[in-house]
């Protein structure tokens, strides 16, 4: 054996694994409610983002009759690093989506509906008319309900925007999800900078309709963060009359995260943030 080869120590015990943290923890979806709205999804031919996202609080949600309804169907043209919808070429956009929408919303009698969808970027402009027309038909079918709309970027383009828009949704939600520098790993095909024009050309061109933005905590993230996204761009020159955080575990074996924080001082601090 040469005299610099070196040796390696093999530990052939067993893997000593510590458990999840409690807020990482999930119980398994169960209940009467959950299994109802399962099988109306299922039965009007809807994709919900609590399934396709893998959302490990879909069984609470669902048992308080909460769900986030997904349009443009199942398989989304990006791939965000923290994210589990299926990618891929997407089929058709289905016209009669809004409809069923509509009438799951009606069926389970909700008074805040959130719609959102996948990224389409083979046709921003019909993602746009879909958004639109499923607010009207929620309106139609459900006067009273409030519909908030999570919409992607469109990749930037002034036409999809003002048609959403132009359907007056109660809340308009479009995501930063990370600061400018991960972009590359978090947002793959997104842009910092058209985040940030998508909303303040929201305010501008319709005022009255509440804008807002949600930051992943816990991914890929310094405790930074919440200075500079909350106290920065977003807030400070967007000027957004809402604002929600949210916490995610990434689902598949791509890794962004740069720095774990324990979560709750995360949220405590965004909290602070957000207050002042």
């Amino acid at each position: 054996m040469s005299a610099s080869s070196q040796l390696i120590q093999i530990d052939l015990g067993p893997v000593v694994r510590s458990p999840k943290p409690s807020w990482l923890k999930a119980k398994a979806p169960v209940g009467e409610n959950f299994h109802n709205l399962k099988k109306l999804a299922r039965g009007l031919g809807l994709h919900t983002v609590c399934e396709s996202a893998q959302c490990p609080n879909i069984g609470e949600c669902w048992d308080h009759h909460t769900a986030t309804f997904m349009l443009l169907g199942d398989i989304c043209t990006r791939r965000c690093g923290f994210c589990a919808v299926p990618k891929g070429r997407p089929q058709a956009i289905d016209w009669d989506e809004p409809r069923r929408v509509a009438e799951a919303v009606a069926t389970l009698g909700l008074k805040h509906a959130v719609v959102t969808s996948v990224n389409r970027d083979d046709d921003n402009v019909g993602g746009a008319k879909i958004f639109a027309e499923t607010i009207r038909q929620i309106r139609e079918l459900v006067p009273d309900c409030r519909v908030e709309v999570l919409i992607p970027d469109f990749q930037g383009l002034e036409e999809p925007l003002r048609i959403v828009l132009e359907a007056k949704p109660n809340v308009l939600n479009h995501n930063t999800e990370t600061v400018p520098r991960l972009y590359r790993a978090v947002r793959s095909g997104a842009r910092y900078k058209r985040t940030l024009d998508l909303l303040a050309n929201a305010k501008k061109w319709d005022s009255a309709t509440v804008t807002k933005s949600g930051v992943m905590v816990g991914i890929g993230i310094a405790i930074g963060i919440v200075d500079e996204l909350m106290m920065g761009d977003v807030l400070q020159s967007v000027m957004l009359r809402g604002a929600v955080e949210r916490e995610h575990a990434q689902p598949i074996r791509r890794q962004v995260v740069e720095q774990p924080i324990p979560q709750e001082n995360m949220v405590r601090r965004f909290v602070r943030q957000a207050r002042k």
